[in-house]
């Protein structure tokens, strides 16, 4: 799985809108719409807020692993 269809799971798995997580991004609702249908590159700093956001590591978020292990606390 892709990172931008990761991302579009965990947003409707946790029955968010795409408006709440563009304003969450500080981005517009076309803009984030564009990170997960894969039209555009989600930038590392808004991955990294959506992996806190849902309590989620990088490498799952990013495709690189399918083992869903929480976001590391420091």
């Amino acid at each position: 799985m892709d990172c931008n269809e990761r991302i579009r799971a965990l947003r409707e798995d946790r029955d968010l809108t795409r408006t709440f997580v563009a304003e969450m991004l500080h981005v517009g609702q076309k803009t984030y719409s564009d990170y997960e249908l894969g039209r555009t590159r989600t930038p590392l700093d808004s991955v990294i807020i959506l992996a806190k956001h849902y309590n989620v590591s990088l490498d799952y978020i990013c495709g690189v692993s399918n083992e869903c292990s929480c976001f590391p606390k420091k």
